[in-house]
C-alpha cells in the first residue's frame, strides 16, 4: 500500500512594498531662481574687480590741472603732480571714510541683471500655453530676422541703444538682493511647498490643498488625470520640465483638483497611469 508524500505548505510571499507617488505643487516663486543666480554672479564679478565706488562729498572742490598736489600710489610711492591731474579735495576728512565700495566699471552687469529680472516678471505673470508660446517664439525670431535685413543697420542701432543704458549696482547691492531672494526661495521650496501635495497609492489618493489642513482620502476608481498644455517659457525654460496637473475623482461627490507647477510632471504622470492600469488589471482578475 503506497502513501502519497505530503506536499510542503506554500510559503507566503512577503507583502509588496506599498508604492507612493508624491505630487507637490510649487509656488510661482520657484521660477525666480535665475534672478538670485545672476545676482550672485554679478556680486562675485563686482567683488573681485579692482574698481571702487567713490561718492563725491557735497562740499568737495574740483581743481583742474593741479600744480602742487602730492599723489600716493597703491605701492606707497609718492609722486608730485606734473600739472596734468584733475583732483577733488574733500571739505572734511570724514567724507573719505567710505571709499571701499566694490563696483565694476562694466555697466552691462546692471543691464543684464535688470533684463533678467524684467523677463522673469513677465514670464511668470503672462501665461502662454501650447500654441501661443510657439506663436510668440516664432514672432520674436521673425522680428529679429526682419530687423537684421532692413537697410540702415536698424538691428545694430537698437542693440546700441540698449547698451547705452548705464545701470550700476555695487557688489553689496547684488549680494543683498540675491541673498534675500535665495533664502525666501529656499524656505518656500523646501518647507511651505511640501505642505500642499497629492500622494497616489494603489487604490487611494490622499490630498492636502492648504497649509495646516488635514488630509482627505479618495478612491482612484474612475479617476482621470490630465496634464495641461505646457508654457514653453515658464515650464521648460524656467521650470526645467515642470507642468500643471488636473485630477478629477468620480462618484457622487466628484472633485477636481488643480496642482500647478509640478516638477518633472511628464514622468510622474506616466507613473500614475501605470499604477492605475495595474490596479485595474488586478481588480479585473
Amino acid at each position: 500500500m503506497s502513501t502519497a508524500a505530503p506536499q510542503p505548505a506554500p510559503v507566503a510571499s512577503p507583502p509588496e512594498h506599498k508604492r507612493e507617488i508624491v505630487i507637490i505643487s510649487h509656488s510661482s516663486l520657484f521660477y525666480w531662481w535665475p534672478v538670485w543666480a545672476v545676482g550672485f554672479l554679478m556680486a562675485i564679478i563686482s567683488m573681485f574687480t579692482a574698481e571702487r565706488l567713490v561718492p563725491i562729498p557735497s562740499g568737495a572742490k574740483v581743481y583742474d590741472d593741479a600744480k602742487s598736489v602730492t599723489v600716493v600710489t597703491k605701492d606707497g610711492k609718492v609722486e608730485a603732480s606734473d600739472g596734468s591731474r584733475d583732483v577733488i579735495v574733500a571739505a572734511d576728512k570724514a567724507d573719505l571714510q567710505n571709499l571701499g565700495i566694490h563696483i565694476s566699471r562694466l555697466k552691462n552687469l546692471g543691464v543684464i541683471f535688470t533684463l533678467v529680472l524684467l523677463l522673469v516678471i513677465a514670464i511668470t505673470n503672462i501665461p502662454l500655453r501650447g500654441l501661443w508660446s510657439v506663436i510668440v517664439l516664432v514672432f520674436l525670431v521673425s522680428l529679429v530676422i526682419i530687423l537684421a535685413l532692413l537697410p540702415g543697420n536698424v538691428l545694430e542701432r537698437i542693440l546700441e541703444s540698449v547698451f547705452i543704458l548705464d545701470i550700476r549696482i555695487n557688489a553689496a547691492g547684488y549680494f543683498a538682493i540675491a541673498t534675500v531672494l535665495f533664502l525666501l526661495w529656499l524656505v518656500v521650496f523646501v518647507a511651505f511647498d511640501r505642505q500642499i501635495y497629492m500622494i497616489f497609492t494603489p487604490g487611494q489618493l490622499r490630498v492636502r490643498l492648504e497649509i495646516g489642513d488635514a488630509e482627505t482620502a479618495y478612491d482612484t476608481t474612475g479617476m482621470t488625470i490630465q496634464k495641461q498644455r505646457s508654457d514653453l517659457f515658464r515650464h521648460w525654460i524656467l521650470g526645467l520640465g515642470s507642468g500643471d496637473l488636473i485630477v478629477k475623482t468620480s462618484g457622487a461627490h466628484a472633485h477636481q483638483f488643480d496642482m500647478p507647477n509640478v516638477l518633472f510632471l511628464g514622468r510622474k504622470v506616466r507613473e500614475i497611469e501605470d499604477m492605475l492600469r495595474s490596479r485595474q488589471v488586478v481588480s479585473g482578475q
